[in-house]
């Protein structure tokens, strides 16, 4: 792959800097975990997330629960963290809104634990995920990060599907960096952060919108081990149109930032790695833009589809991506006629 002109196409600065985490000041109580709840315009979801982490939290020695709002228009969001954390929850809430990786980062910022778990407003921690985890990583200081399994719900709450399950048995996740390639392989309620982990590699990349998170757990695997907890014990909000996720999956930013990804990874990546986990991390993404393709094929937008299958081969001619391509074309022709004809019959 021809990483100059990767990079002119995806239109990345010449010199990638992380935003920078500063350490707790010194004198600062410091609780075994932090949880942090980024939160935008959300009511009745953040109430059950907040009470998923109530149902199981320690003391505030041992636990810091923050809501930090993203300058919410429509929300009275202190109102709620008030009724239901009863003081036990603090609020912040943001002068501007500074983009969701913008609330992320002032998380990260404002945490003053040992571990860190981002857990955004429409997702939700099961009994146990904090104990579990805490229980593993404790005695493993080499650790920058542990995850769990999760669970996928749809957003009414039902559970549909569980993610894979890595290892039969919890401990350190072995070839973690060769197998987290896979987009969604962990999703953000499961995971939790050594907060000093943040603050040598920095905050979540600025200039992405979909694939942040994917980035961050690849630099954390890259530079520490991981542990797993194979109990499913978070619950993930997914694809769905409360969640955002479904607006941004109708449009080019997941192409953009799957080539994206692989340049800021080329960055950073050592020779070594590069040469071997790279190409693998290209298949993953080419897979998973394809799935999303087909997908909004499958709900009948086959404009985005098409516009989709566009941008993907501005950034990507090979062979690979040509053949894609090509099916899908094939797929969306067969939608059409089949729209044709019901057309005709009505």
């Amino acid at each position: 792959m021809d990483w100059n002109k990767l990079a002119e196409k995806v239109g990345l600065p010449e010199y990638i800097e992380f935003p920078k985490i500063d350490p707790v000041p010194e004198g600062v109580n410091r609780p075994f975990w932090s949880v942090m709840i980024p939160t935008y315009n959300r009511t009745k979801l953040l109430e059950e997330t907040i009470i998923s982490v109530l149902k199981q939290a320690p003391s505030p020695e041992e636990m810091q629960i923050e809501v930090i709002d993203n300058c919410s228009p429509d929300v009275d969001t202190e109102k709620i963290v008030e009724e239901i954390g009863k003081g036990r929850v603090s609020f912040y809430r943001q002068s501007y809104n500074t983009g969701q990786i913008g609330n992320w980062n002032t998380c990260i910022n404002r945490a003053r634990g040992h571990w860190v778990h981002i857990l955004h407003d429409d997702d939700l921690v099961l009994p146990g995920f904090y104990n579990r985890l805490q229980s593993g990583i404790e005695d493993e200081p080499s650790l920058g990060a542990a995850f769990c399994r999760h669970i996928y719900m749809d957003e009414d709450g039902h559970w549909q599907y569980l993610s894979l399950l890595e290892m039969r048995t919890s401990g350190i996740f072995t070839n973690s960096l060769e197998r987290l390639i896979i987009p969604g392989a962990i999703q953000c309620p499961a995971i939790v952060v050594k907060r000093n982990t943040y603050e040598k590699l920095g905050g979540f990349y600025p200039n992405f919108k979909y694939m942040f998170d994917m980035e961050m757990w690849i630099r954390i695997a890259l530079n520490y081990p991981l542990w797993y907890e194979p109990q499913p014990l978070a619950c993930y909000r997914s694809q769905t149109s409360i969640s955002g996720t479904s607006a941004l999956l109708k449009s080019e930013i997941p192409i953009t930032e799957g080539y994206k990804l692989l340049e800021v990874l080329n960055s950073y990546f050592p020779e070594s790695k590069a040469n071997t986990v790279l190409p693998q991390v290209k298949k993953a993404i080419i897979i998973f833009l394809m799935d999303i393709i087909r997908n909004n094929i499958h709900q009948n937008n086959l404009s985005t589809a098409f516009y989709q299958n566009k941008e993907l081969l501005k950034y990507d001619f090979s062979g690979r991506v040509r053949k894609g391509v090509f099916g899908n074309l094939i797929l969306m022709g067969k939608r059409w006629i089949n729209e044709i004809k019901h057309k005709f019959v009505i």
